[in-house]
C-alpha cells in the first residue's frame, strides 16, 4: 500500500470519527435494539412496514438536511468574520438577546437551517445566553408555524394569546443560561492554508 493511500485512509478515517461522535452510535445502537424487538413482537410484516416508512422519510429528509447545510457552510465562508464578531461583542447584554429572539422567530424551516445558524453564531463569539435565546425563541415563537399551523388550526385568538405569552421566555431562558456556573466552547478548525479567513 502507497503512502498516498494509506494517508487517505487515514483522512476518511478522521473525518468519520469526526462527523460520527458517541452519542450517533448510541442512537444507532437504541435504533437496533427498538428494531430487534419491533421485529420480535409485531413480527416481520410490521418490521418491513416500518422500514418501508422510515426509508420513505429519509429519501425526503436528506436532501433538504443535505442543502442546508451545504448553505451554511457559504453562509460561514462569506460572513465577515471581524465584523460579526464585533457586532457580537458589542450586543452582549440585554439588546443581544432581543435581536437572538428577534432572529430566532424569523428563522424559518426546520432544525436543518436553525441549528446550522445556530452554529455559526457561535462561531463568531456569540455568548451562550444569545444562543440559548436564539434557539428558543425559534422553537417556541416561529412565525412561520404561527401563520402555517397555529391560525389555520386554533384561530387567531389562541395563536395571539399563546405568542404574547411566550414572547419574553426565549430572553428569560438567555439570561438564566448566562448565570448558570459552567462554559460552553465551540471547537473551530483553522481555515485551510490559502482558504477564506
Amino acid at each position: 500500500m502507497s503512502s498516498d493511500t494509506s494517508a487517505e485512509r487515514e483522512g476518511w478515517l478522521e473525518l468519520l470519527s469526526k462527523s460520527f461522535g458517541r452519542s450517533f452510535w448510541l442512537f444507532v445502537a437504541v435504533a437496533a435494539a427498538t428494531a430487534g424487538i419491533c421485529y420480535a413482537v409485531l413480527g416481520p410484516d410490521a418490521f418491513a412496514s416500518v422500514v418501508e416508512r422510515n426509508g420513505d422519510l429519509m429519501a425526503d429528509l436528506l436532501p433538504r438536511v443535505a442543502a442546508a447545510q451545504v448553505v451554511a457552510g457559504f453562509v460561514w465562508v462569506l460572513l465577515p468574520r471581524d465584523r460579526m464578531s464585533q457586532f457580537m461583542k458589542n450586543n452582549r447584554g440585554k439588546r443581544g438577546l432581543v435581536l437572538a429572539t428577534l432572529a430566532g422567530s424569523v428563522t424559518p424551516g426546520g432544525p436543518a437551517s436553525a441549528f446550522p445558524l445556530l452554529a455559526i453564531l457561535a462561531g463568531t463569539g456569540a455568548d451562550r445566553g444569545i444562543l440559548v435565546a436564539y434557539i428558543t425563541s425559534w422553537a417556541l415563537l416561529g412565525i412561520q408555524r404561527i401563520i402555517v399551523w397555529d391560525i389555520p388550526l386554533m384561530g387567531i385568538d389562541f395563536s395571539m394569546l399563546r405568542l404574547l405569552i411566550g414572547l419574553p421566555l426565549p430572553i428569560i431562558a438567555g439570561m438564566v443560561a448566562r448565570r448558570l456556573p459552567f462554559s460552553v466552547t465551540l471547537e473551530i478548525s483553522p481555515p485551510p492554508e490559502g482558504g477564506p479567513r
